[in-house]
């Protein structure tokens, strides 16, 4: 998803090109679950007429103010991106949009024209963005509930030191959390974790002063280098794990192989032999397999503001749309197979366990005049062979 690196880069090219010029068109998508609390006819009028003044981000959050509220406000997901006509802007590598594409992308969520005819859009394939007009985006959610911001707030040595030394969890884990430091994501930690030799669930409250620092120096120069090349990743120094980091099985940095668990809820990338785990071990760590989990990059763990609701969404495993009774009518489907099962293996019982003939408490509910009539008969075939011989005489 996009980290710190990339919304900056978002900023400031807002701030380069857009700065002082009027808002003459805006096309804002019919999208609620991206455009979140006002509909596209209001959010459209707000911003008709307006002049841009500034750009602002805090962790993974970007707003531009206008010369008068409300304002609009991105929290750019795992696929948000900016795009301004004819200006090159550092694009997500998962970005849906490229330089052939249509324009404005099918995928925009928010569009606007200036007055000197330069285009503005903001982009989100896969819907976890959040676009939304704000009075005051700091003083409300997501915004207010964020952490220092990881380039503009960075804390001291001591201050660092003190939090860590706080905490019992992984340093991943932690580092991940939006209102303990905002703007780090999935890359970054791997990147700072791996520049400062510290593995990935080395338990915070064990880490040594001396730990704390090099952390927090990688993490500012990490965050320097990457806006300094405005989170354009193939101008990323060459001994980054970030290189390497999505190559699943046979993985190297620098010669070093590299290894993949789950820390924080993630893919994590480490290096075994460099990255080595002191002091109390996590009982959280999971080896990964030689195949990852599908959909492992939708499993956003991050506190960066998206409703955990939307995350259960993208991993649940029932078709979308299905009403209640279809559901009623797969499970008497599967009750009638099984069903069918026990009777042509010569079980003379009739099972509803689990079926919907089951009440609240869990008692089984009477049989319905059907399914006697189905018992007699089957015990009248039970009868003895003699008993139907005789039934047999008597009949001629």
């Amino acid at each position: 998803m996009p980290e710190l690196p990339e919304v900056e880069a978002a900023r400031r090219a807002v701030e380069d090109h857009c700065i002082g010029l009027k808002i003459v068109k805006s096309a804002i998508a019919d999208d609620p679950k991206v455009i979140d609390g006002v509909s596209p006819k209001d959010f459209e009028a707000s911003l008709i007429g307006k002049c841009i003044v500034s750009a602002h981000r805090k962790g993974k959050n970007m707003w531009i103010q206008l010369d008068t509220p409300p304002f609009p406000s991105f929290q750019f997901g795992m696929s948000g991106a900016v795009y301004i006509k004819g200006v090159a802007v550092s694009k997500y590598k998962r970005s849906a949009v490229k330089d052939e594409d249509e324009w404005p992308s099918k995928y925009s969520k928010f569009f606007i024209e200036l007055e000197n005819g330069l285009e503005l859009s903001f982009t989100d394939k896969r819907r976890f963005a959040r676009v939304r007009l704000l009075e005051n985006p700091v003083a409300v959610p997501p915004i207010s509930e964020l952490g220092p911001d990881a380039l503009l707030e960075p804390l001291t040595v001591d201050e660092f030191h003190q939090a860590l030394s706080k905490k019992k969890i992984g340093i991943k884990a932690l580092l991940l959390d939006q209102s303990f430091i905002s703007g780090i994501g999935n890359w970054m930690a791997d990147e700072v974790l791996y520049q400062a030799r510290i593995h990935p669930m080395q338990i915070t409250s064990s880490m040594s002063r001396e730990s704390c620092e090099l952390l927090l120096k990688c993490i500012n120069e990490v965050i320097e280098k990457a806006v300094e090349v405005e989170a354009d990743s193939e101008r990323f120094p060459s001994n980054w794990i970030y290189h390497s980091r999505e190559k699943k099985g046979k993985a190297f940095v620098d010669g070093k192989k590299i290894d993949f668990i789950v820390a924080g809820g993630r893919t994590t990338a480490y290096v075994p032999e460099l990255q080595k785990q002191s002091g109390p071990q996590s009982s959280k760590a999971s080896k990964k397999q030689e195949k990852s989990p599908k959909g492992d990059d939708v499993k956003e763990t991050e506190s960066d503001g998206n409703s955990s609701s939307d995350m259960k969404e993208t991993r649940a495993k029932k078709p979308v749309g299905r009403t209640k009774e279809e559901g009623h009518g797969n499970r008497d489907e599967a009750t009638k197979k099984k069903t069918g099962a026990k009777r042509k293996s010569g079980s003379d019982d009739v099972s509803f366990t689990g079926s919907d003939n089951e009440n609240d408490s869990g008692t089984a509910k009477k049989p319905s005049k059907r399914t006697q009539t189905r018992a007699a008969e089957t015990a009248t075939k039970k009868a003895t062979p003699g008993q139907n011989r005789k039934q047999s005489k008597k009949s001629k």
